[in-house]
């Protein structure tokens, strides 16, 4: 079955006619035959939009039933089950009542469409995702209902329903978009003229951006090559050389002129060796960006044609090139790029040669062909390669000499050349063409007659000879530039594999920096490495990471040193470096100074944390002294004022009530300053650990007394056998946390809290215990639950700062242990604390 069509219907606000235009197509189409109905259509109570549906098949809608209350949507099954040829249905992005078979009405269009049914629908411009935080920075209104753009851009038919501000505005003035008491209103926030403009604006361009894109499909789909000047694009060259800013200056101005886009081309060899960029590239692609433009990078041997290619491809109308400063005799022995680019323009692309500036020695559009500098094979190769030609020349002239009777000239002459060709492989262009001389004479003196003669009887002989040296020459010059070539590949290799090393240290490490340098050292035999700052030029110079066996102490002790920014410079000590290395030493510091950056950003960021924490520690006890402090205090308060009044006299029983509040409120704000104290200890690392050996039922028993708990208590039932090994712990800190423990268990369950201990032998651990049937706390939060100023579960706001279990776990870890909750069978909580299990 053939997917149906879709067609929307675009307007910049709500009220320029999406709607009235939607339902005049279904009566046009309904006029030539075609099976229209009304899929849901939204009138706003708008006279002219209703008027127009009446004579429409309209489809029922569905009811929706959402916490008790009944909505309409759009019956998706009926308009199915109808199979109409045209649907139409408004407001595209619409979210649908929970329930439903889709969360949007696009996802409703998407299956109708599916289904061969042809879709009309409506949209405005604030609803596509794309536009959402722009349109809501514009208008201070955010749209919560969105429809994907891609299922906009995916439609067949996009049709912008246009309407000047001024015009809309005086639509609504008449009462034709909202009702009257909502006008001023409307006119005054979301349809000020500025935002309709804004909107409309917003609106074309993304209808122009849509048109592109169906233009540029149609000329792929026709392999139309040629440019259409539909919409002015200026591309301009990069190279990086000096001067290249003035020209992306240059063509910006132009591109703003003609209202068009910039594009800036840098054209790269397909060997990535034969043409380097200029060293200003980046400041110039940085430089294109800040000006609106869009960088392209293109690969291709010729630089004037894969300049054009590129402008085609963009369907660029104008390219900017910057004039040539080479001499003539430059442009006659290297060509000139400006005019084989005008030569391959053609019709349809305007060339513009801009001037450079003075102190610029070419300029920047000319992309140079430096011709490669081929690194110099090793000596040890070269020593091998005469050592080759000594020894090889004479024992294969006395070999051939001795069968000079039946090998000729012809057959000594391919054993000559292969020897020639194996010391050009080994050693390089200069043996060969030595060895090739010596090869000449030899077969001169031995295999032409007449013999032991440098005189040549034959013709044919000297043309042999003459040959000989030739194909020597070309083929040692070949198989040298291979050899080069390869060595250099197997450098840049090195070189990559070292970068992709640097690479995987920065994303691994969170402090690369060591690494990084000793990676340095090692890749280039550097004596030594060192990343040096100071605070100012009068503070002295400080190693933040080495390498090497002596790295330099300061910028004086370097061979070379290159700047990392922030005060930062990358000190290098060593000798031998060639070019090739310095410019590769370019990149480890481009890495450096981003490993660097990001050292301090991490520094900065865990400060950052430090004090974000910090901060929420000193707001959540705030909060705790101004609420939860205050409670115990105002019943002091309230207690012994009450005592100190002279109108009533308290009798005895009553006086002694009131004394025993105080006692009892001042023993809770006790506690509640002693968790603080507790907490601020925990947060700035100031626990001091004193571990000794302890026994569990004496460190319950003194965490009970402290509590004013007197072990017999009916509440709390303990079970903790007095053969249980002992623990290594700070009873101090350890009776704290079970303190912590039982006060918030007797809290919740009173009536019913367990504290027992077993042994795991085979863990070599102890577990303690504290259980309650309160009512629990939600696996979900649990992990909350250790957190400061927290009140989870069978947490009751009121009855405490929300310290007791943050404390209680930062006792327990300070002690070596770990605790956890677990639920209790039946209902409630249990709190576990394991800890290892010491000498008795």
């Amino acid at each position: 079955m053939a997917r149906g069509r879709l067609r929307i219907y675009l307007g910049a606000a709500p009220g320029v006619g999406k709607t009235y235009a939607m339902l005049d197509e279904g009566h046009r189409r309904r006029s030539r035959g075609t099976d229209v109905v009304v899929g849901y259509v939204e009138t706003h109570g708008r006279v002219h939009t209703i008027a127009r549906s009446r004579d429409l098949e309209i489809i029922a809608r569905a009811s929706v039933d959402y916490r008790g209350q009944a909505f309409e949507e759009m019956d998706v099954d009926a308009i199915l089950r109808r199979r109409p040829q045209v649907a139409l249905i408004d407001e595209l992005a619409h979210t649908n009542v929970p329930g439903g078979r889709h969360e949007k009405r696009w996802q409703d269009i998407d299956e109708i469409l599916a289904a061969g049914i042809d879709v009309i629908s409506t949209v405005n411009i604030q609803h596509l995702e794309s536009l959402n935080d722009v349109i809501e920075n514009i208008t201070d209104v955010k749209q919560r209902e969105t429809v994907p753009d891609v299922f906009v851009r995916g439609a067949d038919q996009v049709e912008l329903v246009d309407m000047t501000p001024e015009a809309l505005r005086s639509r609504m003035v008449h009462g034709n978009v909202y009702a009257a008491d909502k006008v001023d209103a409307a006119l005054g926030n979301f349809f000020r003229p500025g935002n309709l403009g804004a909107l409309r604006e917003l609106a074309l361009l993304w209808m122009a951006d849509k048109v592109d894109d169906a233009l540029q499909e149609y000329r792929e789909r026709n392999n139309i090559s040629r440019t259409w000047e539909t919409r002015e694009r200026v591309a301009v060259t990069l190279t990086g050389a000096p001067g290249g800013d003035n020209l992306i200056r240059r063509a910006s101005r132009m591109a703003q002129r003609l209202r068009a886009e910039l594009v800036g081309v840098h054209v790269v060899a397909s060997d990535g060796l034969s043409r380097r960029a200029g060293p200003e590239l980046g400041a110039h692609v940085e430089l294109l960006g800040e000006l609106g433009g869009r960088y392209v990078e293109v690969v291709g041997d010729d630089v004037a044609k894969s300049l054009v290619q590129a402008a085609r491809a963009e369907n660029a109308t104008q390219i900017m090139l910057g004039a040539s400063r080479r001499t003539w005799w430059g442009e006659l022995s290297r060509g000139s790029v400006v005019n084989a680019v005008v030569r391959s323009a053609g019709p349809g692309i305007d060339v513009h040669v801009i001037s450079t500036a003075a102190g610029a020695v070419e300029a920047p559009l000319v992309l140079r062909r430096t011709r490669f500098a081929l690194a110099p094979l090793p000596a040890r190769r070269t020593r091998i390669a005469y050592a080759l030609a000594v020894i090889g020349l004479p024992l294969l002239t006395v070999l051939l000499a001795h069968l000079r009777s039946h090998v000729g000239i012809e057959s000594a002459l391919p054993a000559y050349l292969l020897l020639v060709v194996a010391i050009a492989a080994t050693g390089g262009l200069v043996p060969a063409v030595v060895s090739a001389i010596v090869g000449f004479l030899l077969l001169n003196w031995y295999f032409a007659p007449p013999y032991n003669t440098l005189t040549i009887a034959n013709t044919r002989d000297v043309l042999a000879l003459v040959s000989f040296l030739v194909v020597s020459g070309v083929v040692s010059g070949f198989v040298d530039l291979a050899a080069r070539r390869r060595a250099d590949a197997t450098r840049a290799h090195g070189e990559a594999r070292a970068l992709a090393a640097m690479a995987v240290t920065v994303l691994r490490d969170p402090d690369p920096l060591p690494s990084l340098v000793q990676q340095l050292a090692s890749a280039f035999a550097l004596d030594g490495v060192a990343v040096l700052t100071h605070a100012n030029e009068d503070a002295p110079w400080i190693a933040e990471a080495c390498g090497g066996v002596s790295p330099p102490q300061g910028p004086q002790d370097a061979t070379m040193t290159l700047d990392l920014g922030d005060g930062s410079i990358l000190a290098i000590k060593g000798a031998g470096l060639r070019a090739e290395d310095r410019q590769l030493l370019t990149g480890f510091a481009t890495q450096l100074a981003v490993a660097s950056q990001g050292v301090r950003l991490q520094r900065e960021a865990s400060n950052a944390a430090t004090l974000a924490r910090t901060d929420e520690l000193r707001s959540a006890l705030l909060q705790a002294v101004s609420h939860d402090l205050r409670t115990p205090l105002a019943s002091i308060r309230a207690a012994a004022t009450s005592l100190l009044s002279d109108d009533v006299e308290w009798d005895r029983h009553t006086s002694r009530d009131l004394l025993e509040m105080i006692d009892e409120e001042a023993e809770r704000l006790n506690r509640m300053v002693a968790n603080l104290l507790d907490m601020s200890r925990l947060q700035t690392g100031a626990v001091h650990v004193h571990a000794v050996s302890v026994a569990l039922d004496e460190v319950v028993g003194a965490a009970m007394s402290s509590l004013h708990v007197a072990p017999d208590r009916v509440e709390i039932e303990i079970e903790i056998a007095d053969s249980l090994p002992r623990v290594p712990a700070d009873a101090v800190l350890l009776e704290r946390a079970v303190a912590n423990l039982i006060e918030n268990a007797l809290k919740y369950s009173p009536s019913d809290v367990r504290i027992d201990a077993r042994e795991d032998p085979a863990l070599h651990e102890l577990e303690l215990r504290v259980i309650d049937h309160g009512p629990g706390i939600a696996p979900t939060v649990r992990d909350r639950a250790f957190l400061p100023f927290q009140r989870l579960g069978d947490q009751i706001n009121g009855t405490g700062v929300g310290l007791g279990l943050a404390v209680a776990k930062g006792f327990v870890e300070a002690c070596g242990g770990r605790i956890a909750i677990v639920d209790t069978p039946g209902g409630g909580c249990t709190v576990t604390i394991t800890l290892p299990i010491g000498a008795s």
